[in-house]
């Protein structure tokens, strides 16, 4: 990580000016205790093999992997987004199916639209209460119990990871902000990418990337 970050391209990769390919210290294996401890459940076992041999958070995927970290004597997720994971909540199996399709179809059909209204005011008067109709469907804790958020890829997008559950180890994607639930992220044979997977991919694209002659992001 040091030797990438010392590219002259390196500062031009996606997000790197948010983890400024800095890794945070590994947890101690008495730290990673604690924090399985709190939080009821243990961790994926690649993902707990990053925090404990390699860092506990930082450089990654997008703006970087949430750091985890003790914190007036409890640990959390830090990151843009983090708190959306209820940690209380994190021993609970991940859902197997999200919102019913049905409602989501039904609301997003009248959805209001700026066009259909002559003040810009009654608009936002429409699309707020058409909000406070979608946030409780969408956006409901029991969605995303048994998961973490992990990363953050900008305009409201972010990752998580799930640790309970079916879908134990695997990581998704959270396009909420644009009307879509979430899904798990698929690797070139349609399989659902892992914790470690997801991590050495970004790895081994970034070194690539940041080697590339006359690098534009």
């Amino acid at each position: 990580m040091i030797a990438l970050g010392a590219q002259p391209s390196s500062g031009e990769l996606f997000g790197s000016h948010g983890h400024r390919w800095i890794l945070e210290d590994p947890l101690t294996d008495d730290g990673l205790a604690d924090l399985e401890a709190q939080v009821g459940v243990r961790l994926p076992d690649d993902y707990r093999s990053f925090l404990t041999c390699v860092g506990a958070g930082g450089a990654g995927p997008a703006y970087g992997l949430f750091p985890v970290r003790r914190v007036q004597g409890r640990w959390r997720w830090e990151g843009d987004g983090a708190e959306l994971a209820d940690l209380a909540m994190l021993a609970r199996p991940f859902p197997e199916h999200g919102p019913d399709p049905e409602a989501l179809d039904a609301l997003l059909a009248v959805r209001p639209e700026e066009e259909d209204f002559e003040e810009i005011e009654d608009f936002d008067d429409a699309i707020e209460a058409w909000d406070e109709r979608w946030e409780p469907l969408m956006f409901a804790p029991e969605r995303t119990a048994g998961a973490i958020v992990i990363s953050h890829l900008g305009c409201a997008q972010r990752e998580w990871l799930i640790i309970s559950g079916t879908h134990r180890g695997t990581v998704w994607s959270d396009c909420r902000a644009d009307d879509a639930d979430l899904v798990p992220l698929l690797n070139q044979h349609g399989k659902p990418v892992t914790f470690a997977h997801w991590y050495t991919d970004w790895l081994r694209k970034a070194e690539l990337t940041a080697h590339r002659p006359g690098t534009n992001a």
